[in-house]
């Protein structure tokens, strides 16, 4: 598998405190900077792709990844979620803020002897 596509991308959510949403918000993002238009330009079948998520939270164990992976609307999706993202806090409201951050990568078992460089 080669990789074809990396976006990033930025969630957040400010009041519920939720790490699944601030997840899928930043996977929305990422995929709002990206469009597949290579597959049908070159033939190739959205199912073949495989699609490696990593989310960073401060708190990964409270982000659920079946949750995240039914936001990609194409390819065989994983999630991975580690350390990272950003929680701030609002000590005088005893709140906290959570911001995630997405990295999104797209894989095609590509034949690169099929690929000629210019």
């Amino acid at each position: 598998m080669k990789r074809i596509i990396l976006e990033m991308g930025t969630g957040n959510d400010l009041y519920g405190e939720d790490y699944t949403k601030a997840a899928c918000r930043a996977v929305d993002d990422a995929l709002h900077h990206s469009s597949l238009i290579l597959f049908r330009s070159l033939g190739f079948d959205h199912a073949d792709m495989d699609v490696r998520v990593t989310i960073a939270v401060q708190d990964p164990e409270k982000v659920d990844q079946a949750i995240v992976a039914a936001k990609l609307p194409r390819g065989n999706a994983t999630v991975q979620v580690v350390k990272g993202g950003l929680d701030v806090v609002d000590n005088v409201h005893n709140t906290k803020s959570v911001i995630a951050t997405a990295a999104v990568e797209a894989y095609l078992d590509i034949d690169p002897k099929d690929w000629v460089s210019a």
